[in-house]
């Protein structure tokens, strides 16, 4: 209770404890409050994993005091009653605001199911995360080299998640991404219906194309229009420079919104030559650039429109639904991020341990001192192991039979007749005593003389 009124006092003196009437409106106060109360319990949510259930149980006690006041904030409508004597009477009761009925229950749904999804990640085991502190054996090959350097790396096993994991993992990333977009829905719509501030108008110029730059007014009046080609020409690389798109056009749309709604009068200095269908058509190409760039780029930052609407908004209502679903969608497109990791880590773990596997096959094929692959036959080998010489036939495919191809041997191993020595005296004494004079068959010759390898032959 003493928590409680400490909170509220803050709201109503506009975060001014002074007293002194220096503090913010109580639109703002609440929307600071929501915000400070989820960077303080959820932080930079560095880690797929349960929330602590003190943060918990503290995240859901506060909000319930901030989202109390929107069951008072109500408005009047119609409504029958009986009187004592049986007449129908109409008669004003209070009921809770429209826009307050449908979305507070909405984002509190979407809340419990974010914390959910978060809490099913306490039964996984197949990753962990590894300190930014800790060695780089230990960090392995993925370590971040972007501006999230002080996130603790992604660890898999060394073959990768299984397919059961990943496939879990991706239906996570889907339930999370639904809660984003119904977050997103629900503040994009709170956000057009807050009244653009009068210093936000006197800051912008009289011309729409000053705001957008020729090149990419041209590509918004041309009479062919492709969003998706308008934006592959603008450099998006980096957040500054998509901040700044979404800034000039914005500008630019209400720019063409204040001229459509000066065109009767002529004096005004919002007033335009050009017709109200061409301006209403540019209007509705620029609205579908900023929802391609809010599809795109879902963490962004706000706008500058945003950020005044926010500033100088009045209506508490507006602010609660504002910051509520804000930080449902911040929350949601970091969980979306942190399993991105996971699956980027797997995706690494598994290139590397298939570009070791590959290296290992190739380091083995080309190896100069790698054994030839022994024949099947154990005939091709002679007693000691040492692998024999082939003849051509074994190259040409020739198959002889097993009775034939044992002559055959035997006929090449054994040695001819020789020639007897001459008794008589008469005979020439000085040709070589032993002369082969046999001609072999062309397959006997092959056996004897085998093509063998140049170390079997030296």
């Amino acid at each position: 209770m003493e928590m409680m009124k400490e909170r509220f006092s803050k709201l109503l003196l506009g975060e001014d404890m002074s007293g002194g009437g220096k503090g913010v409106s109580s639109a703002l106060a609440l929307s600071n409050a929501i915000t400070n109360l989820t960077a303080s319990v959820f932080g930079e949510q560095q880690k797929l994993e349960p929330m602590n259930p003190e943060r918990k149980a503290r995240w859901r006690k506060e909000m319930e005091w901030f989202l109390s006041v929107t069951d008072h904030i109500v408005e009047l409508v119609p409504s029958q009653q009986k009187s004592k004597d049986g007449i129908n009477m109409e008669i004003m009761v209070t009921k809770q605001r429209n826009d307050l009925h449908m979305n507070i229950p909405a984002l509190r749904k979407l809340d419990s199911m974010l914390i959910g999804y978060l809490d099913n990640f306490g039964t996984q085991n197949e990753f962990w995360y590894v300190s930014k502190d800790a060695n780089e054996s230990e960090k392995g090959n993925f370590q971040r080299k972007d501006d999230k350097w002080w996130l603790p790396t992604v660890k898999v096993p060394p073959e990768g998640l299984s397919d059961v994991c990943k496939k879990w993992l991706h239906f996570q990333k889907e339930s999370v991404n639904q809660v984003l977009k119904a977050a997103m829905t629900i503040n994009a719509q709170v956000l057009s219906e807050m009244e653009i501030p009068d210093n936000y108008m006197e800051s912008l110029p009289k011309n729409g194309r000053h705001c957008l730059g020729d090149s990419i007014y041209k590509s918004i009046t041309d009479e062919y229009f492709d969003p998706a080609q308008c934006l592959s020409t603008i450099d998006l690389l980096t957040e500054h420079k998509v901040l700044d798109l979404k800034n000039r056009i914005e500008a630019s749309v209400i720019i063409w919104q204040r001229k459509m709604s000066h065109k009767d009068h002529g004096k005004s200095s919002w007033g335009s030559s050009v017709s109200i269908e061409k301006r209403e058509l540019f209007e509705e190409r620029a609205a579908t650039i900023l929802l391609l760039l809010k599809q795109r780029f879902p963490g962004i930052s706000q706008s500058t429109l945003d950020i005044s609407k926010i500033q100088y908004n009045k209506d508490v209502g507006y602010a609660i639904l504002e910051s509520y679903s804000r930080v449902i969608e911040s929350l949601a497109s970091t969980v979306i991020s942190r399993i991105e990791d996971v699956l980027y880590a797997d995706f690494l773990t598994r290139n590397q341990a298939s570009a070791a596997k590959a290296n290992a096959r190739f380091s083995m094929v080309s190896s100069p001192n790698a054994e030839p692959k022994k024949s099947q036959n154990s005939e091709d080998e002679d007693s000691d192991g040492t692998p024999t010489s082939r003849t051509l036939s074994d190259f040409m495919g020739w198959s002889l039979g097993q009775e034939e191809a044992d002559n055959e041997k035997k006929n090449g191993l054994r040695k001819e007749s020789r020639f007897k020595e001459a008794s008589d005296q008469n005979k020439l004494t000085d040709k070589p005593a032993n002369i082969n004079t046999k001609r072999f068959s062309y397959l006997e010759k092959l056996d004897n003389f085998s093509l063998r390898s140049p170390a079997a032959r030296h």
